[in-house]
């Protein structure tokens, strides 16, 4: 809901694509029409519209009587089947410059276009009309760029400024696009950027965030790996050692294979023979395949929850926040079936070296692990997130 402070600034001004005044009520289409259209938001402003009902249109207060009546009326015209997807719309009443009014406050749809009796209505200046095809497709464009995933859509506050363009330029650049390519490669940086969907417009993305911004946790916190060594087999037991390991992704990774490589432990065993026969507890490979799994398929969004890496006397237990995502499922996850809640963090780790061939990292770690003599991974579904379990080899 807008302040009185936001409420009283549009009540000020004329009529516009936020602002419209009625004397009364009478006029049901009507409101119902700007409410389509402030909905549409077709001048993208992301922020409510007002219809101002009590009110001229030179801005003289019209004395209507504000009741409870006629605010349970207005706020019934957005349910009443006329215009659909149903808009979210709020009905209250507020006295402005001693003017007692009815705002109807609508919020922009997050699925344009909406129609009012199967037509498109949008705002442009202080008048409402039907959209010319150009529009709609502009309306439907914005719906369709709300579907893509999360870490290809823009952020609404990020500048190029929370990139780190030396490590975008040193690092990631010369990683994602073969040396022949980017010597020949005239475009611009902003340019490049986008190509690599690091970049929407002037705003990074949340992918480019992770990969390549400058602290990626102030924009999504729980983007961190969270180690903790126990000195038993309990969650209570005293810890040994314990990290959190955040930056970037790339840094994550990284750290996440040191902390795991010097915590396995190296078992010697002496045959009849003269040789010594060294045996992990746990073979690297698998480790890291099931870690980076977990960091290229959990959710980053709407969750501050951490990958959690918790490694006991006798497991390794690695949490992701997240259940099981698109075609993936319990039955077929592990034989090749592969889907991509994050394309871009997936396409980053391809390119720094983390994930080589798609769909194949838990066949390794399974691979791995039977060729070490340990069991096999156990792991564990529920709607919010994915455990997997690894004991170690006898």
């Amino acid at each position: 809901m807008l302040t009185t402070e936001e409420l009283e600034k549009l009540f000020l001004m004329p009529e516009s694509d936020r602002v419209e005044r009625k004397s009364s009520a009478a006029d049901r289409s009507g409101i119902r029409r700007a409410i389509c259209a402030f909905a549409n938001d077709l001048a993208g402003h992301g922020a409510p519209g007002v219809i101002f009902l009590g009110v001229n249109d030179d801005g003289s207060c019209a004395g209507l009587d504000i009741n409870d009546a006629l605010l349970k009326d207005l706020a019934a015209l957005k349910d009443d089947g006329n215009i659909l997807p149903i808009p979210s719309v709020e009905v209250y009443r507020q006295i402005l410059r001693d003017c007692p009014v009815a705002v109807i406050e609508v919020h922009p749809a997050a699925n344009p276009p909406v129609r009012y009796q199967g037509r498109v209505w949008v705002r442009v200046g202080p008048t409402n009309r039907h959209a010319t095809p150009e529009e709609e497709t502009r309306l439907a464009e914005r719906r369709r760029a709300g579907d893509v995933p999360f870490d290809l859509r823009p952020t609404s506050t990020a500048t190029v400024e929370d990139l780190d363009l030396h490590y975008v330029q040193s690092v990631y650049l010369p990683a994602a696009i073969p040396r022949p390519v980017l010597e020949e490669n005239r475009r611009s940086l902003d340019q490049q950027l986008r190509s690599l969907h690091l970049l929407v417009g002037n705003s990074p993305t949340w992918g480019g965030l992770l990969v390549c911004g400058r602290d990626p946790q102030a924009w999504l916190p729980g983007a961190y790996v969270q180690f903790v060594r126990f000195e038993g087999t309990q969650l209570t037991d005293p810890i040994k050692n314990q990290r959190c390991l955040s930056g970037r992704i790339e840094d994550v990774l990284r750290r996440m294979d040191e902390l795991m490589e010097v915590n396995i432990c190296i078992r010697t065993s002496v045959t009849s023979g003269p040789k010594e026969v060294q045996r992990p507890d746990y073979p690297l490979i698998a480790l890291q395949q099931l870690a980076r799994n977990a960091v290229m398929h959990r959710t980053y969004e709407a969750t501050n929850a951490p990958i959690r890496l918790y490694w006991y006397a006798d497991r390794v237990v690695i949490q992701n926040p997240g259940g099981l995502y698109g075609r993936v499922n319990e039955s077929n996850i592990g034989s090749g079936a592969t889907d991509y809640r994050n394309p871009l963090v997936a396409e980053a780790m391809h390119h720094l070296g983390f994930a080589q061939r798609f769909g194949l990292g838990i066949p390794l770690a399974r691979e791995a692990l039977a060729k070490n003599g340990n069991p096999p991974p156990e792991f564990e579904f529920t709607p919010t997130h994915v455990t997997v379990t690894i004991k170690p080899a006898p």
